[in-house]
């Protein structure tokens, strides 16, 4: 599917997708570890013209950036402390095929976790799963694709305007746009699989 540049009714920025999330780490080494064995990532070259440490991953359509900070804990005083896996602290969120083999993968790994079921009013089950990087960041796997993705403004109700009003008053914004965007790419993916 051809990637389309979309604006909204506010005259939001052009932007296209999430490219990648940087993380202070310090070590590099022990970062790199992680999310290599424990999430899948794969070691990318990056730009030479850096003069620090650090590390870029790929996979899943998104990067890490690692940058080491091994002064890391000056700025963030409990890195050292065993942090409390709190769901609603940030985080980063990865959709995965299989709650159940990712708490036993984890299990098996020794690694500490939480988990948390949600439920929307259609009787849609997410399973999350919460566990820490090794420096503390946060971490979602989860089965969240259970939840259909439903733009709020489709969601509310919008007064019909009569058949003799050609154009809508200016004070109705125009708006519909990317509700119609997201609808058709959700047509355009389910239409994608392979049988």
């Amino acid at each position: 599917m051809e990637i389309v540049e979309v604006g909204s009714c506010g005259g939001s920025l052009p932007l296209l997708s999430l490219n990648h999330v940087s993380l202070l780490c310090r070590s590099v080494w022990d970062s790199l570890r992680f999310y290599e064995d424990v999430l899948g990532f794969v070691s990318i070259k990056r730009p030479s013209s850096f003069k620090f440490n650090g590390a870029w991953l790929y996979n899943y359509g998104i990067g890490i950036h690692l940058i080491e900070n091994p002064n890391i804990d000056e700025f963030d005083a409990c890195m050292n402390e065993v942090r409390p896996i709190n769901p609603k602290d940030n985080h980063i969120s990865f959709q995965c095929t299989d709650v159940g083999l990712v708490k036993r993968r984890i299990e098996e790994m020794g690694m500490r976790y939480e988990t948390a079921l949600v439920e929307d009013d259609g009787g849609n089950k997410v399973e999350q799963v919460f566990f820490h990087d090794p420096d503390g960041y946060m971490i979602e796997l989860c089965n969240c694709d259970n939840i259909p993705i439903i733009p709020i403004a489709s969601c509310t109700f919008k007064p019909r305007t009569h058949s003799f009003i050609k154009k809508p008053p200016p004070s109705i914004p125009k708006c519909g746009f990317m509700e119609n965007i997201m609808m058709e790419s959700l047509s355009m993916d389910m239409l994608n699989f392979s049988f």
